[in-house]
């Protein structure tokens, strides 16, 4: 095949215990700008004027948005930002887990985690 059906990704999904709280974190700690919570219920979150959204997903099972190798925890979402150094330092005046910013052939990244456990990136 030659070209993708597919044009872009529109969502990721991200499960969350309690929506609401969830909601706020992301939309007052990221800026993230909150559409809706919809009667099924889901939280819809904008990342700026794009057309990608964050769907929160409310559950009471111990699941997460990431994965493992060898036993630790991997993200599975990388965001950007290109004021890395201020976003770390905000989070961490928010309270939210971060990990050290990672400099590696002109690249810099860092690891950080919601209230619900899911392990995030951000980079530039």
């Amino acid at each position: 095949m030659a070209k993708s059906f597919i044009e872009q990704v529109h969502y990721i999904r991200i499960p969350v215990r309690d929506l609401e709280k969830s909601a706020q974190w992301y939309s007052d700690v990221l800026g993230l700008q909150l559409v809706s919570i919809t009667e099924d219920p889901y939280a819809i979150l904008k990342l700026n004027e794009g057309s990608f959204l964050l769907i929160l997903v409310p559950t009471d099972d111990e699941t997460f948005a990431h994965f493992t190798i060898q036993n630790e925890p991997a993200f599975m979402i990388g965001f950007t930002s290109p004021n890395l150094t201020q976003f770390h330092q905000h989070l961490k005046e928010n309270g939210v887990k971060v990990e050290d910013i990672i400099e590696d052939k002109g690249h810099a990244y860092f690891h950080f985690t919601d209230p619900d456990g899911n392990k995030l990136q951000v980079h530039w």
